[in-house]
């Protein structure tokens, strides 16, 4: 009978060799900016600061309406879609970035159990191996 010899993946060989990767030193001003453009952003990209916006677009659609259709279209591009979109879209990411870290964490989680059951069904072969000796 011959024995079953594993060979495993040829990454999982490799990724033992590999330390990971070393985080870059960053000024501290690099990291009170990074710190500061986060805050903002989070600040920004709320539904709050959406209907700030478009409340603070629309004082200013009266005197739009008045200057004619130019003035109306360039209001509608440059006050309305810049203010309250900008907003909104960042909601929009934060809510597609959350959905995605959750898949990744579920798709994850179900590697591991795959994993652990391989090395099990693993374990479970040497020692079937071990008892024909």
């Amino acid at each position: 009978m011959t024995r079953f010899q594993h060979v495993p993946h040829p990454h999982i060989e490799a990724r033992k060799d590999q330390a990971p990767p070393p985080l870059l030193p960053r000024h501290r001003l690099d990291r009170i900016n990074d710190t500061l453009a986060v805050r903002i952003t989070n600040a920004v990209g709320s539904m709050w600061c959406a209907y700030a916006f478009g409340l603070l677009a629309l004082v200013s659609l009266p005197d739009a309406i008045k200057g004619g259709t130019a003035a109306l279209i360039a209001w509608i591009a440059q006050t309305f879609l810049q203010l309250v979109l900008l907003s909104i879209i960042l909601v929009g990411q934060k809510v597609a970035g959350a959905a995605s870290d959750a898949q990744a964490a579920a798709t994850y989680r179900d590697t591991e159990a795959i994993l652990h059951e391989l090395l099990e069904l693993q374990r479970h072969l040497h020692a079937q191996d071990g008892e024909g000796e």
